[in-house]
């Protein structure tokens, strides 16, 4: 008979035209780090995720989707094609105890990626499913800014654990990290926590804590609003900038630091949460 409610009946994926989510091979968990912006710290903070999980003792690698502008091999200080293992899988290069793969090490760094949308879901398919990870306990996985192909087609056909919304307390930042949101949550991936880079003890230029950043405005409302818990704090210090350009991020330039040990508590938060 007919569905009592209003809502149309689930149909399996195939039926619906969409393919079926798959594990990434000898990864135990995967998170997803999105902002939906660019320029708000993404990919610093999930190398730097990446980097504490590792010291916490897990195996751990990291896997940056961004096609058109990759920065893990600068972060981690790499570069070099990757070598085929005898299955014709990637193997991924290795830095600072984890293991990366990105799209930086197949074009040149100076090279544009000048592709139409076939070219880069081919070029997804590949490092999401043809990288000889060799078992890891954790994958951060680096997601290009705003909720187009590139992150359709990684929800849509990997089984993440979870998504990690990284934000500055601005309007204009805040807004586009409710739509990544709320993009995890339509493909059904649980959306655990949001990070804040605060502004603010930034040494060349001039920046003002935002005084809207408490308990009823900014993040921590949105949090609220949405029902998924509010992570903590990372200072966006000259520091952290300058060991992610010359290529040794903060975890492990400056492992004592009180940043440093911001990033080990948000991947113990991370870590409780997984069960890993």
């Amino acid at each position: 008979g007919l569905p009592l409610s209003n809502a149309p009946p689930q149909l399996p994926r195939r039926q619906r035209g969409l393919p079926e989510k798959r594990s990434i091979r000898d990864v135990q968990k995967v998170i997803a780090v999105s902002s939906a912006k660019g320029g708000v710290g993404k990919s610093t903070i999930a190398v730097n995720l990446a980097l504490a999980f590792a010291r916490r003792g897990l195996r751990s690698g990291i896997l940056d989707t961004d096609i058109f502008g990759p920065s893990i091999p600068t972060l981690l200080n790499l570069s070099g094609e990757p070598r085929l293992s005898q299955n014709n899988q990637l193997l991924p290069l290795s830095n600072y105890g984890i293991k990366s793969m990105s799209m930086g090490y197949l074009v040149d760094e100076k090279a544009p990626v000048v592709w139409r949308g076939l070219m880069v879901m081919k070029a997804i398919q590949q490092l999401l499913h043809e990288v000889d990870w060799g078992g890891l306990d954790i994958l951060v996985m680096d997601l290009p800014p705003g909720t187009g192909d590139t992150q359709l087609t990684i929800t849509q056909q990997v089984k993440l654990d979870g998504a990690v919304i990284v934000s500055t307390p601005q309007d204009i930042a805040l807004k586009d990290a409710v739509k990544g949101i709320s993009m995890f949550n339509k493909v059904d991936v649980r959306v655990g926590h949001t990070i804040v880079p605060p502004q603010g003890d930034i040494k060349f230029t001039v920046y003002v804590l935002d005084p809207r950043h408490d308990s009823e405005y900014g993040v921590v409302r949105e949090c609220a609003n949405h029902g998924i818990d509010f992570l903590g704090d990372i200072p966006l210090h000259a520091s952290i900038c300058n060991d992610a350009d010359r290529g040794k991020p903060t975890v492990v330039a400056e492992p004592e630091s009180e940043r440093a040990r911001t990033f080990m508590s948000i991947a113990e938060g991370l870590s409780k949460t997984l069960g890993i």
